[in-house]
């Protein structure tokens, strides 16, 4: 009796942690999508702010606004097509990891160019325009550099396979296209040489078929003890 309690209580702890480790993970799960789809939509109201700026004013405030969104826009871009070409493509993830190295610089721009933007001394913001332009150029150049090979290297995967693919079908349709005609071709060249055969054969003699007996067959003269036997100059 002690042993079953034991083992109910040893199940009902195992069902609770169980239960307990789901649930955790569940909230997990349920707070990662949270934070994700928090931090897309502020991604998303600082790009459109960013648009805003970059069109609506000018000199230094506008410039700076302009540099970020075309930093985002290419790092954003970039992570994109390499994180779906990796799924694919194991090559990729030394291509990621040189991007992740990238990414560390072009946050840090981004955060400078960020406080530049409330900077309210706008003559020494202007002095470092320059050399904020060449930093977040190379960055783009670099990202647009891993984005386009990724995409040139996925493209030019999806041709191979297509063609490939394309010569296989080919073959296919051949030997397809030979095994409708088959069955008919066989017929045809077997008939053809019974054909041959029949004619090359010599034609049997037939047996002589003996001639059939008379309806009326010539009645034996009859032998009587008392007559002579005929001379033999008479038989003649």
């Amino acid at each position: 009796m002690e042993a079953a309690l034991i083992i109910f209580a040893l199940m009902l702890l195992t069902v609770v942690g169980l239960g307990a480790y789901l649930t955790v993970k569940a909230v997990g799960a349920a707070k990662r999508g949270v934070e994700r789809t928090v931090a897309q939509a502020r991604r998303s109201v600082e790009d459109t702010t960013l648009r805003a700026k970059s069109f609506g004013q000018v000199g230094v405030a506008g410039a700076l606004a302009q540099l970020r969104l075309d930093l985002r826009t290419s790092m954003r871009a970039t992570q994109q097509a390499l994180a779906e070409g990796a799924q694919t493509d194991a090559s990729l993830r030394e291509s990621l990891g040189l991007f992740e190295r990238l990414s560390t610089h072009g946050h840090e721009l981004d955060g400078e160019l960020k406080r530049l933007e409330q900077e309210p001394d706008r003559q020494r913001t202007a002095e470092l325009l320059p050399d904020l332009r060449e930093r977040a150029s190379k960055i783009i150049q670099a990202a647009d550099s891993l984005r386009w090979a990724a995409r040139d290297r996925a493209r030019r995967f999806a041709e191979d396979e297509i063609s490939l693919l394309s010569e296989q079908i080919e073959m296919e349709s051949g030997a397809l296209r030979d095994w409708s005609r088959e069955p008919v071709d066989d017929r045809a060249a077997a008939a053809a040489e019974w054909d041959a055969a029949q004619a090359a054969a010599p034609t049997p003699n037939p047996t002589p078929t003996p001639p059939p007996a008379a309806l009326n067959p010539p009645t034996p003269t009859m032998q009587y003890p008392w007559q002579k036997a005929p001379r033999p100059e008479s038989a003649g």
